[in-house]
């Protein structure tokens, strides 16, 4: 069956909410209910529960997406296919996507937070986003969520007014939000409240290890993976101070410095404009300009940095990243066409003095791979991720299961993984993303990857009879499932490999700038 084939029953699923009742749809047996509204929310202030109501309300298509600081312009719309949808700060939406509507189901609940940095994407960017063939496939309750991003969700204006005490932290407590709202209704769609795993890639890893160390968090989820999600100095928190990016927006606004309030009714394109004139000035001089969550009695930090708190530590988690990250765009050379020589010459021009050196370990660390592929090999996700797992691998309590996606990809001669290169793998939707697609390989792969995801959701544990023994990391002793063509488990594997790329000071390989700007609101 494709997806274009699909039948979509007359039945009207209706369900009970606290807040009142909702309809959705069926499609080939999955009940489906898009734009429940899971919290309202001022400007720059805490979400609060939405108003009970009478009658029943539509969940049929999706709602709202968070405005974003700039119209986003994918670069490569064949490696990752996006969707758009209409914009409201007005944003706090989720989707739900379910195999049976008996409270007594208990299903697993698989929370899906979507990537862009903590500035800009959306639960329905991605294609591979649906979560139909994943509830189906794993018998799970699925769930996508959108929230308050950018100066909407995270700037400080603490300075201004007790009132503002969390807006920094605004997007990540609509996120607790809606956790809130899965814990009171789910039953109602044949969840288990007792069992949630929150999941995401890029920005949205970084949202399941900052919700990690958000106290109000706490009993919401019980499981965590983290894709891609680890880059050092991405959410720096060493500069709080808003003083001077708050007093520049309201000068250019022509405001005085006595009406930040009145930032709280302006136009958001107006609010985006002034954002964007001043705040690439202010980064330069190393000013705050807002873009992450801020350490306070709401988020404790960063857990590497503060440690993790009691309730974190008893958090399982599934953590990795893929092969290349940012090593695609233009300028990335077809491998096919360069020889071995070619190859050793720009290696060279690369890493210098080091070259020789780095092709041996990359050679023990990944004796299947084309040496070519050592030029786009990722650090800046990979030694933050390592970091992290060696620090989280003490809690015997709750295993930490580490994984890398090395899979090459049938395009451009062989395409190393890049960012968000797993998620249709994840989702069971390699069909909806047609260069994924090798024939008796890529469907091998899919049913590996999306199976370990929910036996990790189900059980906290991701192994599965199609895999080799995943034993889970222990200090010292990280052990990665590789995901290839060839699934194997290999115990520190690359560290040497990593520790020499480091010592060549690294940059993004290959990366279009407008695609930086997706992962934050500025790259700082």
């Amino acid at each position: 069956m494709t997806v274009n084939n699909f039948v979509c029953s007359s039945a009207e699923p209706i369900v009970q909410t606290k807040a009142g009742k909702m309809r959705g749809f069926q499609v080939n047996g999955t009940y489906t209910f898009h734009g429940i509204k899971y919290a309202d929310a001022k400007r720059f202030q805490m979400p609060t529960e939405v108003a009970p109501w009478e009658g029943i309300k539509d969940a049929l298509a999706y709602g709202y997406v968070s405005p974003m600081l700039t119209q986003d312009q994918p670069v490569m719309e064949v490696l990752v296919p996006h969707r758009y949808w209409p914009m409201d700060e007005n944003c706090q939406y989720l989707n739900i996507w379910t195999q049976s509507l008996e409270p007594q189901a208990k299903k697993p609940v698989m929370v899906w937070l979507h990537g862009g940095g903590f500035a800009a994407g959306s639960s329905i960017e991605q294609v591979a986003y649906e979560g139909d063939k994943l509830s189906e496939f794993g018998d799970v309750v699925v769930v996508t969520l959108n929230h308050r991003l950018n100066i909407l969700g995270y700037m400080n204006l603490s300075a201004f007014g007790d009132k503002y005490v969390n807006s920094a932290n605004a997007g990540n407590a609509d996120m607790v939000a809606a956790l809130k709202w899965i814990q009171e209704n789910i039953t109602a769609f044949g969840g288990d409240p007792d069992n949630v795993t929150i999941f995401g890639q890029s920005g949205g890893g970084m949202k399941v290890w900052t919700l990690m160390n958000t106290p109000a968090a706490d009993a919401l989820f019980h499981k965590g993976v983290i894709q891609s999600g680890l880059i050092d100095g991405f959410l720096d928190t060493r500069k709080t101070d808003s003083t001077a990016i708050i007093k520049a927006l309201l000068a250019e606004l022509n405001l005085g410095e006595d009406e930040a309030k009145k930032l709280e009714a302006v136009p958001y394109p107006q609010l985006a404009a002034a954002y964007n004139k001043v705040a690439p000035a202010l980064a330069m001089q190393g000013e705050y300009i807002g873009g992450n969550p801020m350490p306070n009695e709401f988020y404790v930090g960063d857990p590497r940095e503060v440690g993790f708190t009691e309730h974190a530590k008893t958090i399982p988690v599934l953590i990795g990243s893929v092969f290349g990250e940012f090593a695609f765009g233009p300028g990335v050379p077809n491998k096919q066409d360069v020889s071995e020589d070619a190859t050793m010459e720009m290696l060279t021009q690369k890493y210098g003095n080091h070259t020789e050196k780095l092709v041996t370990q990359f050679k023990e660390a990944y004796p299947d791979k084309h040496l070519s592929d050592l030029l786009f090999l990722d650090t800046f996700f990979r030694v933050p991720t390592k970091d992290f797992i060696e620090k989280k691998s003490g809690h015997e309590e709750a295993p930490t299961y580490s994984y890398l996606f090395t899979y090459e990809f049938p395009f451009e001669g062989g395409k190393t993984a890049w960012h968000c290169a797993e998620i249709p793998f994840v989702f069971h939707n390699t069909e909806r993303v047609p260069v994924c697609l090798i024939p008796g390989v890529s469907d091998r792969m899919e049913e590996r990857i999306c199976g370990a995801w929910v036996s990790f959701a189900r059980y906290g544990n991701p192994n599965i009879p199609s895999l080799p023994q995943w034993p889970a990391c222990k200090p010292g002793d990280e052990a990665t499932m590789i995901f290839d063509r060839n699934c194997v488990v290999k115990h520190n594997f690359d560290h040497a490999l990593m520790d020499t790329l480091l010592k060549t000071n690294p940059k993004l390989p290959f990366l279009p700038s407008n695609e930086a700007e997706e992962e934050g609101f500025i790259l700082h």
